[in-house]
């Protein structure tokens, strides 16, 4: 080969390579060889010929293809086809159009996906994505090739009436597109109404889709209306089909004679249940009795939810679907018809009730003598709310003080083993609001997680956790039997040493050679900062450090709670992944071979997904309700906390209320502000004055938007 071919091959061979790049980059752009030849650097006539040629020869080989006047654009089935480079995961959209996809699996950095590079996705849509090329101190970027699944396919928001055409301004500030809506698909809609749209049509290159009104909600600021469109947005529903209800009212609550041989009889045994003093369904109770051997045992009786619902059957479906109860703050949407979840199934005082218990003699030092697990017949002797048995607790005063008393120490015995062997202690508050009769809020008051609560917790995570090690825990020899664990991951490596290096600033360090030891100086540092102006500010911090717990067949424990083997059993009325483990664990005592992981994998995906649904249906109820609770308190004064900060402003916690708003950088103007991301603050730029998380401020509620569900304070100091 002569030098001169050598030379021309080693200039295809880099320009082809470059200019794939610039033309995956700008998979919709098209660009002329001049164009390229300048992104190129390439200014000599020599040079300019190798990219023509290179040029021809992609087109030939149909890596580009040529559109109008000598210009060219990437074949899109050349992306699509080149599998190495491309990623599955879920899309976080942002109010601006860009966004980030969260990649299956969470074990590498989003990946950047600019506006004009989403192709139709929205927020929540699970894609396939195109990594463009790496390129050194940038993070990852690529583009939309395909929309595997839409998170919603129905949308909530405000029907805005035009000459013409009819627009819809979604409720979810994450969708940065209006759809436009005909004339003729209204559908007696008015102007200014709340309605749910679902999309009809979204042609390739056009910025806006097309939609149709399929529900007509009603006129903002009305209760029922913003409640039924939070739960709409995320696919929940207030009612159940008429179908399913029939289903329903033909399940009896007479107990078959013949289900009392198979079952281990609790009736005479003490058995209490204690819920919130507004609770209506009961899926849990506490059997408590001293053995002559100076042990204790406890049963932890579950409701049957599994003899009721048969796998198939359209309630089954239904619960499956929803896969969680949605509690908002005016009201409850239950997983299984109100027949079954307030009345068959529930732990009811004075009458028999099917249970799936999990049965422990113990001693006074939490410690488990002996285990047994199965079907069980009860009957409940008095129902507990947490007040009255928080009484008992500290007064000793009722006839059952003895045991409650001795379940207390008990629970407290392995709260304390809990946690030496690594379960984290985090504190969280959780408010309640006092709504009158139009279900307006007109008090809010904080719920304490007090002794009576963390009894029957305790009760229940030692049910869980021995219920995931007798399906879980096996010899090396053994296989273990296809299961649905609840798992935590310890927090991702770079997000522990970031909070490690903040805190360190303030005094303080964590031990990150290892995970106990990094669960045991997590639990020291919350120990140490009590009481301290710093408190909610790492509580907060920690707390962002760790992963979301899920539902999955392939266990790798629960970090927060310092557990090997974990699973969810104790709340079959509410949680479908409850009612799953139910039925592997009946299927596994009777002695019949595993189910097909394949099958509970799809199923634990779903669950996972209706519960962070959920979560933000219940966040989003709360903030409306918060905003309402300041609407008539406009210029009044209040103490908080700062909770965040962004590049828009600083946000504000309220010390009572919690109600949280956000205080614009535009109102303070004592002096130029700017932001340390890094260390969560703002500084001013002459005075040197900071303002960063977790400090104590007074502010004044500015304004309130019911319709975005936003509040704007002013600082007073």
């Amino acid at each position: 080969m002569s030098r001169k071919n050598h030379k021309n091959d080693i200039y295809n061979s880099n320009y082809r390579k470059r200019i794939i790049e610039i033309f995956t980059k700008h998979p919709y752009q098209y660009f002329n060889y001049k164009q390229i030849a300048y992104k190129l650097d390439a200014y000599s006539k020599e040079e300019r010929q190798h990219v023509a040629k290179t040029i021809e020869h992609l087109l030939n080989i149909k890596t580009l293809v040529k559109g109008k006047r000598g210009q060219y654009k990437i074949n899109l089935l050349h992306i699509e086809t080149d599998s190495s480079n491309v990623l599955k995961g879920k899309l976080n959209m942002k109010q601006t159009g860009k966004a980030y996809l969260i990649v299956d699996g969470g074990e590498m950095e989003d990946v950047f996906i600019a506006a004009n590079n989403t192709a139709r996705a929205l927020n929540g849509d699970l894609v396939k994505v195109h990594l463009f090329p790496a390129r050194r101190g940038k993070r990852p970027e690529g583009r939309v090739i395909e929309i595997v699944k839409r998170y919603k396919v129905n949308f909530v928001g405000t029907i805005k009436f035009s000459k013409n055409m009819s627009f819809f301004v979604p409720d979810d500030i994450s969708m940065p597109i209006d759809v436009l809506i005909p004339n003729e698909f209204l559908h007696n809609a008015e102007d200014g109404q709340k309605v749910v749209v679902r999309l009809t049509e979204w042609h390739e290159n056009a910025r806006n889709p097309f939609g149709e009104v399929i529900q007509v909600l009603g006129f903002p600021g009305n209760n029922e209306v913003e409640m039924l469109s939070i739960l709409i947005d995320q696919t929940f529903y207030n009612t159940f089909s008429t179908e399913v209800e029939k289903e329903a009212e033909k399940i009896s609550e007479k107990i078959p004679e013949k289900e009392l041989l198979n079952r281990r009889d609790f009736r005479q045994v003490f058995t209490l249940t204690i819920d919130p003093a507004d609770a209506k369904d009961f899926d849990d109770a506490i059997s408590y009795q001293e053995l002559e051997n100076g042990l204790y045992e406890v049963g932890i009786h579950i409701a049957d939810v599994s003899f009721y619902v048969k796998p198939n059957t359209l309630i089954d479906k239904e619960a499956y679907n929803r896969a969680t109860s949605v509690y908002l703050v005016d009201r409850t949407i239950p997983m299984l018809p109100e027949k079954l979840s307030n009345k068959v199934c529930s732990l009811t005082p004075h009458q028999d009730k099917l249970c799936f218990s999990a049965v422990f003699v113990l001693d006074k030092k939490g410690k488990v003598h002996k285990q047994w697990i199965g079907k069980t017949i009860i009957n409940s002797d008095r129902r507990f709310n947490y007040e009255e048995v928080q009484l008992i607790i500290e007064t000793s005063k009722d006839k059952h003080a003895k045991e409650i008393l001795m379940l207390d120490k008990i629970a407290k015995a392995l709260r304390k083993e809990r946690f030496e062997k690594g379960s984290i202690n985090f504190h969280t508050e959780e408010v309640k609001f006092i709504l009158n009769e139009d279900s307006r809020p007109i008090g809010v008051c904080v719920k304490e997680n007090k002794d009576s609560n963390q009894m029957i917790e305790d009760f229940m995570l030692l049910a869980n956790r021995k219920v995931a090690e007798l399906i879980g825990k096996v010899s090396q020899k053994e296989k273990a039997k296809a299961f649905v664990y609840r798992v935590h991951d310890q927090p991702l490596e770079e997000k522990i040493n970031k909070f490690n290096e903040f805190i360190q600033k303030l005094g303080y360090s964590l031990q990150l050679n290892s995970r106990k030891n990094l669960a045991k100086s997590i639990n020291d540092l919350f120990v140490s900062i009590e009481g301290k102006g710093e408190q909610k500010l790492i509580e907060q911090l920690a707390i962002r450090t760790m992963q979301r717990a899920v539902y999955t067949t392939n266990n790798i424990g629960h970090y927060g709670l310092g557990f090997k083997y974990y699973t969810h059993f104790t709340s079959p009325i509410r949680r479908y992944p409850d009612l799953m483990v139910h039925r592997l664990l009946e299927r596994y005592l009777s002695g019949k071979p595993s189910v097909n992981k394949e099958d509970l994998i799809e199923k634990c995906k779903h669950a996972s997904e209706m519960e962070q649904r959920a979560t933000e249906a219940e966040r989003n109820s709360i903030k409306y309700k918060q905003v309402e609770y300041l609407s008539d308190k406009i210029g009044e004064t209040f103490e908080g906390l700062v909770s965040g900060v962004s590049k828009w402003g600083i946000w504000v916690e309220l010390k009572e209320s919690k109600c949280e708003g956000m205080v614009s950088i535009k109102t303070l103007v004592d002096d130029f502000y700017y932001i340390d991301e890094e260390n969560y603050r703002y500084i001013g730029q002459h005075s040197g004055k900071i303002i960063r998380l977790g400090d104590a401020v007074t502010v004044s509620v500015r304004k309130v938007d019911l319709a975005k569900k936003q509040i704007d304070f002013i600082f007073i100091n």
